[in-house]
């Protein structure tokens, strides 16, 4: 025993730091699984479960009663790609779908649209001529939900500037930030990308509440009693 006493305690120490070594590579392997395991984005929609031709509002979203909706929308195929064809007459029409984004984790909020005709002489800086041809919103829910939510809205509008942020003149929620503006690219499909972390910094002063709960398509010509068509394909979010 009082030889084999000291090489006991020589080994000791360096057991110990093996098994803090062994714990290390652990936690590092059990971090790079997490890691792998966390969705690198979250698709709302690219209407690719819904049926090529199926009309009114599309499986999975809820329909508004509000502004007489007709809901002239159908599911189409466009090239490899699936859209919703919205078209309205004098009329507003919204749909929504119930979602739960992380906003810092998933902060990149990305659609593709395509805009075939703008609302006679709209401008949502006032509420009479308050019409877009494409609206995409996101629900950031406060307590109490139904009177506290902020709503930022991207929109195509027909005559405010690209550039413009302004608080809707018919609904206090919500904040437009105007997207495109105009006919200049009309006709053609086209990816935008947002930052709602910063939007809604940019917007509001403060921080965002921790998740999005609600994403909105709308489209809308009864306040100019005219008419508008416009096409929304995959709207999805991703990390920065």
């Amino acid at each position: 025993m009082s030889i084999a006493a000291p090489a006991l305690v020589t080994a000791a120490p360096i057991v110990r730091r093996v098994c803090r070594l062994l714990v290390v590579m652990l936690l590092v392997v059990v971090s790079m699984t997490i890691a792998a395991a966390e969705p690198t984005m979250v698709l709302v929609e690219d209407w690719s479960r819904q049926a090529v031709g199926a009309l009114g509002v599309p499986d999975g979203w809820q329909r508004h009663d509000w502004g007489s909706p007709k809901y002239d929308f159908t599911v189409v195929a466009d090239g490899p790609r699936w859209a919703l064809h919205m078209r309205s007459e004098n009329d507003n029409s919204t749909i929504s779908k119930e979602v739960r984004i992380a906003v810092r984790q998933m902060p990149i909020l990305v659609w593709r649209w395509k805009i075939v005709t703008l609302p006679t002489k709209a401008d949502l800086r006032h509420r009479q001529t308050d019409d877009q041809a494409a609206q995409v919103y996101v629900t950031f829910p406060r307590f109490p939900e139904r009177i506290r939510s902020r709503i930022i809205g991207y929109v195509w509008d027909t005559t405010a500037p690209a550039g413009t942020i302004v608080q809707s003149p018919s609904a206090g929620a919500v904040t437009y930030v105007v997207v495109r503006s105009g006919r200049t690219d009309a006709g053609r499909w086209l990816t935008e990308t947002r930052n709602v972390d910063k939007d809604y910094k940019q917007i509001y002063g403060q921080e965002p509440p921790d998740e999005i709960r609600m994403v909105s398509l709308a489209i809308d010509s009864n306040d100019t009693h005219s008419t508008a068509e416009s096409f929304i394909g995959e709207i999805f979010f991703r990390g920065r």
